[in-house]
């Protein structure tokens, strides 16, 4: 893709016969929020560090704003504010004087948007970061990695620490980003997060690409779970039969079931009856993430 901010393309790395990750190929657009979701050891992290050229593919390649990521990675990564799952900085260092040092370290001024974060995020920038806690120290990962507006910000498990108001504020500063044009990768397990900042995922089984979605058709994809109460006593043979219908369960006056696709159907089967009650849910992003997991990628 001509215009993609990050590409790869079959990216393979393997650790002597370990596999960290094999044949993974996206593209990011510009402007676009892209997650990457998978369990702990799933290969989201490899991918990061190939990206970011600190480690070398075995096969396959992957490019920064049209830029090969090992042989070019200095180039890009003037325009990158990355965030990685575990980072250590000199603890006798405020934060404060952590961020002006990456200033100096990028040849820009970024004081004034540094602590206009730091005051949305409620951060302390003036203690030494050996007296602050995992989430206060997140906090200052987080602003060292945006306060320069970099065009790309990969980030890994951004908000692990936060609470839950911080998550919120966390969202918040995606969408302004997206909404300035520039581009977010991030990594996360926190699936409501997912779900809310993000245009596309791609889900990784144990170093494989399984599915990469829109976060809203991967949804509407996803079975509903119906629940109907009966004014009288409950039938569930007509809803079983049912295209789409599964996992049918009868308690009483009431039918439960999942349905995949359009539940026309169903409504119309019971526009037939008297009915006391009816709800259709949407599953969560968790719920369909859990389920592609275990099914191999097939909803």
């Amino acid at each position: 893709m001509a215009d993609a901010v990050v590409e790869t393309r079959n990216l393979t790395k393997f650790f002597g016969p370990h596999r960290g990750i094999e044949g993974v190929s996206i593209a990011v657009r510009p402007g676009e929020v892209y997650g990457l979701l998978g369990p702990n050891g799933a290969g989201k992290s490899t991918a990061i560090r190939l990206l970011l050229g600190l480690i070398k593919p075995t096969a396959g390649g992957s490019s920064l704003f049209g830029s090969d990521s090992w042989s070019r990675r200095e180039q890009a990564h003037a325009r990158i504010g990355m965030l990685p799952s575990e980072f250590a900085y000199e603890d006798s260092l405020t934060g404060r004087e952590m961020l002006q040092f990456f200033a100096r370290l990028r040849g820009v001024d970024t004081s004034a948007f540094a602590n206009e974060l730091a005051e949305r995020l409620q951060a302390d920038l003036d203690r030494p970061q050996k007296d602050l806690s995992r989430g206060n120290r997140q906090k200052i990962g987080l602003i060292q990695a945006l306060a320069h507006k970099p065009d790309l910000a990969i980030m890994d498990e951004p908000t692990t620490g936060l609470d839950p108001l911080m998550r919120e504020e966390f969202i918040k500063l995606v969408a302004e980003i997206r909404a300035e044009g520039r581009t977010v990768l991030l990594s996360s397990h926190y699936m409501a997060e997912v779900e809310q900042c993000c245009d596309r995922v791609a889900m990784i089984r144990e170093g494989e690409l399984l599915e990469v979605e829109t976060v809203s058709s991967l949804l509407a994809r996803a079975p509903k779970h119906v629940r109907i109460v009966f004014a009288g006593a409950a039938d569930p043979e007509p809803f079983a039969a049912l295209p789409g219908v599964s996992d049918m369960r009868a308690d009483g006056r009431a039918v439960e079931f999942q349905v995949k696709g359009h539940i026309d159907a169903v409504v119309a089967e019971t526009a037939k009856h008297a009915i006391v009650d009816f709800v259709s849910e949407r599953p969560s992003l968790e719920h369909t993430f859990v389920q592609l997991y275990r099914d191999g990628g097939e909803l």
